[in-house]
């Protein structure tokens, strides 16, 4: 009688474990997503759809280029003197105003829409350039000209159109990261 006792009181324990168990990986499932919407949010919709519209640009591409530049941080600053959300720098945001026909000071990169506007514009003119989303977001990083070069040697690139090596440690990173981040914000809103 002693050990059908014990026999049912180690099945209740255990079925109370189970339980617990699997509550706790229920609370995981379901509130995964919600923790990812925080680590990667959704900041500045409007004018990111507005402006990957009008520049032909993945919306995906801009928040993970947002994400990993700035954190959506639109006051930020690097040492490189990169400004805003996007990061692009003086001299980079010169040469763009080049292009639109724009004179605004470097500091109006602080404005989420014109960081936003000419992080699109300058995305999308370096796809046209290489062709390729990865290769395009390598020069956002590194610079067209050091692209250019290592498109042209053998142990980067075996077409001369697309990476296949990143020979920057900084620069292969920030490619993962973006690449990353682009996934996860398609998968996580469906854009």
């Amino acid at each position: 009688m002693k050990k059908t006792s014990n026999k049912k009181a180690a099945l209740k324990i255990t079925a109370l474990i189970l339980t617990f168990v699997l509550v706790i990986f229920a609370i995981i499932f379901f509130s995964y997503k919600s923790v990812l919407k925080v680590i990667y949010p959704q900041k500045e919709t409007t004018l990111i759809e507005q402006y990957a519209d009008e520049y032909g640009v993945d919306e995906a591409l801009i928040y993970a280029v947002i994400k990993t530049e700035s954190g959506f941080n639109s006051q930020a600053t690097s040492n490189a003197g990169a400004l805003g959300l996007t990061q692009i720098t003086p001299e980079t945001f010169q040469w763009l105003q080049s292009k639109t026909g724009e004179k605004l000071e470097d500091k109006a990169l602080l404005n989420a829409e014109t960081s936003i506007k000419y992080s699109c514009l300058f995305l999308s003119m370096l796809i046209d350039e290489f062709g390729d989303t990865k290769t395009a977001v390598a020069a956002y990083h590194a610079g067209r000209g050091s692209v250019n070069k290592w498109l042209k040697d053998e142990e980067y690139s075996q077409d001369g159109k697309a990476l296949d090596k990143i020979p920057s440690k900084d620069t292969s990173y920030y490619v993962h990261k973006v690449t990353n981040a682009i996934n996860i914000y398609k998968n996580l809103y469906n854009i």
